[in-house]
């Protein structure tokens, strides 16, 4: 059985006739997102697929395998939700209250297309967006950190959750890193205004103080010394 271990990258480019004549494996979405898959071609020929963790495969993708032979990826037709509406406002909408649902989503210029679910096509219906149950590839947009649409039981979340606390890190520290030279900079001339003020407080000396009986209040020595530094 042979294995198809490796994605040819996207800016290495074949020549047309290469991969028309490849054979082609024709997976739903829910498979094209597993890294390790039992599969067979569509011309009955049983393969491997042993990609790297993450790896999320898309129509026209091509495969290599451990023989050096190519094989061409295939999104399979499938059961979805063809979503249009009537203006921008509306399709907006209706991506936000699908995003806030964690739901896998294609995004077209003027349409949304989703797994098919009965309870999500009555919440579009609501607000105003037309929906069609139909059968069409599905290619739902990719994760914000590269990977597909990810829950905590699938092999590849801790992965992913791991790179977002990295992102967050990073970006977590440059702020610390931030704040703490603004901090230094304003906190310095405080410094300097104090001891200033503090020195002139002790140069500053009325010498000895008398009491006179006729007069109040008399200073004997009557020296002023300021002393600035």
């Amino acid at each position: 059985m042979r294995t198809l271990n490796k994605l040819l990258a996207p800016h290495l480019k074949l020549a047309p006739v290469l991969v028309k004549r490849a054979p082609t494996l024709t997976l739903a979405f829910d498979e094209r997102r597993k890294s390790r898959l039992a599969a067979t071609l569509d011309n009955s020929e049983d393969v491997a697929v042993l990609l790297p963790r993450g790896t999320v495969l898309r129509d026209g993708d091509v495969l290599i395998a451990d023989d050096g032979g190519l094989v061409r990826v295939v999104a399979a037709p499938e059961a979805v939700l063809y979503v249009r509406a009537p203006n921008t406002l509306t399709l907006t909408r209706a991506a936000y209250h699908l995003g806030n649902r964690h739901t896998p989503v294609e995004v077209g210029a003027d349409y949304l297309k989703l797994e098919y679910d009965p309870v999500l096509a009555d919440m579009l219906t609501r607000i105003g967006a037309t929906v069609e149950q139909a059968a069409l590839p599905f290619q739902p947009e990719t994760g914000a950190y590269g990977g597909g649409h990810k829950h905590g039981h699938d092999d590849t979340f801790a992965e992913d959750y791991a790179l977002a606390q990295q992102v967050f890190g990073e970006h977590h520290e440059h702020s610390h890193d931030h704040e703490g030279s603004h901090e230094h900079a304003y906190s310095h001339e405080p410094a300097q205004a104090h001891s200033h003020k503090h020195e002139h407080e002790h140069g500053h000396n009325h010498g000895d103080h008398s009491h006179d009986d006729c007069c109040g209040h008399g200073h004997a020595h009557h020296p002023h010394r300021h002393a600035h530094r």
